[in-house]
């Protein structure tokens, strides 16, 4: 499989794009010949707890987070509590996971990878801890991981904060991890970074990290209608 259609949803509502991760998902075990996805989004404030969370990493009460216009879902992807939300860069990988690909850390590994390299372009020296999912730079965590696998075909997938409202990660533990920070690219940087730059950026890596050839950006399969305006500079 070496096509990968890439779906940029811009701003869209947690609900919809999991729905879309959920046909996506069918669509490719069903077609299992046919291209892998990419959805690339930007969510507006929501906290998702894994299949394994802890509540109590969920810090404010729900009637509290509601009031502050945060959405709390829990979802069936591993992992523990995250929050998304506005200058965030989510992107969902539907692919299949064959031959030497069949290992759940590898895939782990080659995320994470991803993102090493697209901070490289920024001169960020970014890397792993051990024992821990995602991407940090020293203590702080610049990108979180949760996926879920079904008969290899993989959906979820990771967080990179661009330029989000770090003190929204105050509302939870971010993944139960209580010794450790958050951090973003801008902040790292200095200065604001398009979320649409890095979201390119991230094509360009993931692809070459996965072996895909065939790139289609902004590609929207024939039954599925856009949601919103994609990440890219106003014309």
């Amino acid at each position: 499989m070496t096509s990968l259609l890439v779906m940029n949803l811009g701003r869209c509502d947690y609900d919809r794009a999991w729905d879309l991760q959920r046909q996506l998902h069918a669509r490719l075990l069903a077609q299992p010949d046919g291209p892998a996805y990419l959805i690339l989004v930007e969510h507006p404030p929501v906290i998702t707890l894994g299949r394994r969370a802890d509540h109590a990493h969920v810090l404010l009460p729900r009637e509290e987070l509601a009031r502050r216009g945060v959405l709390v879902r829990e979802v069936d992807r591993g992992g523990d509590v995250t929050y998304h939300g506005p200058g965030q860069l989510v992107a969902y990988p539907i692919i299949l996971l064959t031959g030497k690909r069949r290992d759940v850390h590898a895939y782990f590994r080659s995320l994470e990878q991803t993102v090493i390299d697209l901070l490289a372009d920024y001169t960020i020296p970014a890397g792993r801890k051990d024992g821990l999912t995602g991407v940090w730079v020293g203590d702080d965590k610049v990108c979180a991981m949760g996926v879920a696998i079904k008969r290899w075909a993989t959906y979820h997938g990771l967080a990179l904060n661009v330029d989000p409202d770090l003190t929204h990660f105050q509302f939870i533990t971010p993944c139960g991890i209580v010794d450790k920070g958050v951090t973003s690219i801008a902040r790292l940087l200095g200065r604001p970074v398009p979320l649409h730059e890095v979201a390119d950026k991230l094509i360009t890596h993931f692809a070459a990290q996965f072996n895909f050839t065939e790139i289609r950006r902004d590609a929207i399969p024939p039954s599925i209608e856009p949601i919103a305006s994609p990440l890219r500079p106003a014309s």
